[in-house]
């Protein structure tokens, strides 16, 4: 029988996890509890890293939108700066590996008295939410690993409170997706990589009942970004904490992979933010 689409997504972003090591390693290092850009390099598993985790939570307002469901929350970097500017953020992800570890660094980082966190476990596409229930939904390279996208932003609208704000910071297709190179962060192979374009991705939030505030392409601050990263990449075992405790030693593949189709336009990075 084969394995359901929800455990191939897990096992692909859990099976080389080094959890009690990662936890052991920060504890030795950051006796006094990790700050967020110390984390970062776990955590931040997104092309543009905190800075575009602040970017993100900048369309959003606190006292219009207190109660924020991050979708594909992973590691917690971006629900963890939300906290800390006082978002109520409710992390919800299909690897119930990474909600353990999350809650653990949120537990010992030094901004762990911000707002209220809470952890999910679920599929997105399912939401386990009533109606109206948030004021604000984010999506951080996480719609590119759900095969339903129009239910699970029909699952948005749902959730979201009216006058609630959806916002995302997403890879999607690029001009030449056709020449697309595996592996990548969030897929091993095409099978599992579920990018749209960019005109059915908007299609799909107008059906969804979501009206367009404002979209921009992140591209080549993407790129840019990328290749410095990839820099310091290169010195991974000085350092602390990187995305090879998650990934293994796939990342090498996975990074150099990211870079050439950022470079090639196989893939482009978008900023959109909706509302009800």
């Amino acid at each position: 029988m084969a394995m359901p689409t929800s455990h191939l997504l897990a096992e692909h972003y859990q099976r080389s996890l080094r959890a009690d090591e990662v936890l052991a390693r920060i504890y030795s290092h950051y006796p006094d509890g990790p700050k967020l850009h110390q984390l970062a390099p776990l955590d931040q598993l997104h092309i543009g890293g905190i800075s575009a985790s602040a970017r993100l939570l900048n369309l959003l307002d606190v006292a219009e939108h207190s109660l924020v469901l991050d979708i594909g929350s992973g590691l917690g970097g971006l629900m963890r700066q939300g906290s800390a500017l006082g978002f109520h953020m409710v992390g919800l992800d299909i690897t119930h590996r990474f909600n353990i570890l999350n809650k653990a660094l949120s537990e010992i980082a030094v901004h762990q008295n911000g707002a209220a966190q809470r952890w999910v476990t679920g599929n997105a596409g399912a939401l386990p939410f009533a109606a109206n229930s948030f004021d604000a939904v984010l999506f951080q390279h996480s719609l590119m690993n759900m095969p339903d996208p129009a239910q699970v932003i029909a699952e948005c609208h749902r959730v979201l409170r009216p006058g609630g704000k959806l916002v995302m910071h997403e890879v999607i297709s690029g001009g030449q997706s056709a020449n697309l190179r595996f592996p990548v962060p969030w897929a091993d192979t095409p099978e599992h990589s579920h990018l749209l374009d960019i005109a059915m991705l908007l299609q799909l939030l107008k059906e969804g009942g979501l009206q367009l505030l404002h979209c921009e392409d992140w591209t080549s601050t993407a790129l840019e970004w990328r290749q410095r990263q990839g820099q310091k990449e290169q010195a991974t075992a000085k350092a602390v904490l990187s995305p090879q405790w998650v990934f293994g030693e796939r990342f090498v593949e996975m990074s150099n992979n990211l870079l050439e189709n950022l470079s090639n336009d196989a893939i482009n990075v978008v900023e959109i933010s909706a509302c009800c």
